[in-house]
């Protein structure tokens, strides 16, 4: 199987990735790698050796082995490479790349980008599934997303074991304040969207305990808790599941939620929590490259 392959067959669109890593390394290389050029001789040779420099959750490797291949063409070797999702430890190799030394050189950074980045979101997702081990609650991310990476950041919550929201304006409806001040209130602005796009799933927004009674008498069926107390959120589950499970919408969680919070908003019996810091505020996974003499 090629990394194209594989990368199509997690979800992603191989020509948009490859379109990403060959905008990176024009940023990078809009002529040559003049360093590398200078100082290394054509004909040698390495191995660069990718290692996790702490305890994390890995993702996007497949991606930045691409990007060596997309600098050295065939004359790369890429071995060892952990798979997408796994648990490493500080110290763990998690790939290794053999080929010329300058080429090595040339795609170390922006192959790094990629793998160091979409790792942190990854392990910043795991950490929030760990959090919530034992509750009914899965956490999901949004649409606060780096502007041009949203498909690889939301893969990469994938792989840190988290759900993905809507990818975009399209593939559903989430009716959110403003939409229901625009529309008059939480049901006009439900049934509006339903009758627009009959077929479309619907989340409307809520702020308290009175709008989460009318969009579930009107049969709305997943609904937002907006910035709710955690006693508040908890009182919206007992009145949800008093409907019977046929009647019951889905609940999610949103908004100034920490992590600290995690446990005890999801021991509510929310169903989601939605964290935009697992995409707009994430830390960088820490991989160091070590290039030897092959």
């Amino acid at each position: 199987m090629t990394i194209h392959d594989e990368l199509a067959a997690a979800g992603l669109d191989p020509d948009d990735v490859q379109a990403a890593i060959d905008r990176a390394l024009a940023e990078d290389v809009p002529t040559e790698d003049v360093t590398s050029v200078a100082t290394i001789d054509p004909d040698a040779r390495g191995v660069g050796v990718f290692a996790a420099r702490e305890a994390g959750t890995v993702a996007g490797l497949g991606i930045a082995a691409l990007v060596f291949e997309t600098v050295l063409g065939t004359d790369v070797l890429v071995s060892d490479r952990v798979a997408d999702g796994t648990r490493v430890g500080a110290g763990d190799v998690v790939m290794r790349v053999a080929g010329p030394t300058r080429g090595l050189l040339t795609a170390e950074r922006t192959a790094l980008n990629f793998a160091c980045h979409l790792s942190g979101v990854a392990t910043a997702t795991a950490a929030w599934v760990d959090a919530l081990e034992g509750t009914s609650a899965r956490v999901l991310d949004t649409r606060k997303t780096l502007p041009g990476w949203r498909a690889l950041q939301k893969y990469a919550v994938r792989c840190g074991g988290g759900l993905n929201h809507r990818m975009s304006l399209s593939d559903r409806a989430m009716v959110k304040d403003n939409h229901v001040v625009a529309a008059g209130g939480v049901v006009p602005a439900y049934r509006a969207v339903r009758a627009a796009y009959p077929d479309l799933r619907v989340e409307v927004e809520v702020t308290d305990l009175d709008q989460l009674r009318e969009l579930l008498d009107a049969g709305c069926e997943e609904i937002l808790l907006d910035n709710m107390p955690t006693e508040t959120m908890a009182e919206a589950v007992r009145i949800n599941n008093l409907r019977g499970q046929s009647g019951r919408a889905l609940l999610e969680a949103s908004g100034g939620l920490t992590f600290e919070r995690a446990r005890e908003v999801a021991a509510t019996g929310v169903d989601f929590i939605s964290v935009g810091a697992l995409t707009h505020s994430v830390k960088v996974f820490d991989i160091g490259l070590d290039l030897t003499e092959g």
